[in-house]
């Protein structure tokens, strides 16, 4: 089972998006040396929570302070954005990064409705969904296959090439699945939105066998976890993010608080019941069974994930412990001579 990082950049209260920023660098100096094996930043806008609206601003940075990891998007949220400038940026990417960069491409808005509207050029209505166009002339323009007859067909020159980002596509239903299917595509599904999606990952299986592709399916899983010493202390950590989805249920984006102030918050009759969304919290040896739990259920042969707590110290602890269970290997210094 390989291990993967979703990295949200989570401004934590009494801190800001600055030092959010460089958490997530040093976030994946750590994960690169421990032999973690991707690492993506998501995109989300507008709220005081996350620091992370741009993944392609903060990819080159990390592959820059990093060795090994593949870096990527977890994901670029298509529907802001133009298909062709989202294939030159991740070609200005992959062309300083060789074979490093993933694209992981996503439908939702990663924001509210307001939010969706500012990011658009044009705000006098709203933008057609046409996310399955998007995409194609999106991977059209990665794989130079757009056709001669195409009004964009002279565009076909990336100035990344001879060097190509990865696309992944992310979702959390079953019609991202059937797209990812049809399509070839590497499938990554957040399991920490919908743990329900054992099912839809088969569905993707299928379709993607139906397609008659060349290459084999490969499927990832992101999930919510976090490790500690014990499982007390994990529970007790993972109390601030639990506080902040709670707010954030209720229309309010706070900076992620620290431990006391969210465990008195959730011991509180304002404190609503908690959501049906799976978390894999606790001892090293209680999140390592679980992530192989989810990884299994899926039929994944990868797990990304996802980790908020209120100090960054106890994040880095929250990987390590992971990686130590889960018998991750330091990777050989880059110009090593050992065997890969």
């Amino acid at each position: 089972m390989r291990l993967s990082v979703l990295d949200q950049s989570p401004i934590s209260e009494g801190s800001t998006g600055a030092e959010a920023l460089r958490n997530t660098i040093d976030l994946a100096q750590l994960a690169d040396d421990l032999g973690y094996h991707r690492y993506w930043v998501a995109e989300h806008h507008g709220g005081a929570m996350l620091a992370g609206p741009s993944p392609e601003a903060l990819i080159g940075p990390i592959a820059s302070a990093t060795e090994h990891l593949r870096v990527g998007s977890g994901g670029v949220m298509l529907p802001h954005y133009s298909p062709f400038k989202v294939a030159e940026t991740f070609s200005v990417l992959a062309g300083l990064y060789g074979d490093r960069i993933d694209l992981g491409i996503g439908r939702a808005a990663g924001t509210d409705p307001l939010t969706t509207r500012a990011l658009q050029r044009d705000r006098s209505r709203a933008m057609a969904d046409d996310f399955p166009e998007q995409l194609a002339e999106l991977l059209a323009y990665l794989d130079g296959t757009i056709p001669s007859s195409h009004p964009f067909a002279r565009l076909v020159e990336l100035p990344g090439l001879p060097e190509r980002p990865a696309p992944w596509l992310l979702g959390s239903s079953p019609q991202s699945a059937i797209w990812a299917g049809d399509l070839g595509l590497p499938y990554a599904f957040a399991d920490f939105i919908n743990p329900a999606g054992a099912e839809i990952a088969g569905l993707y299986r299928r379709h993607f066998a139906e397609g008659e592709h060349d290459g084999a399916s490969r499927t990832v899983v992101a999930v919510w976890a976090l490790a500690a010493e014990t499982d007390d202390e994990a529970q007790r950590l993972a109390a601030s993010a639990q506080m902040s989805m709670a707010m954030l249920r209720r229309g309010r984006l706070i900076k992620v608080p620290p431990v006391e102030t969210a465990l008195r918050f959730l011991s509180s009759e304002e404190a609503p019941a908690r959501p049906q969304r799976r978390t894999v919290v606790g001892s090293p040896e209680t999140v390592r069974t679980g992530l192989e739990t989810v990884a299994s259920d899926y039929g994944a042969e990868e797990v990304i994930v996802v980790t908020i707590t209120h100090d960054h110290s106890a994040r880095r602890r929250s990987y390590e412990l992971i990686a130590e269970a889960c018998g991750l290997e330091a990777p050989a210094p880059v110009g090593s001579s050992a065997v890969a």
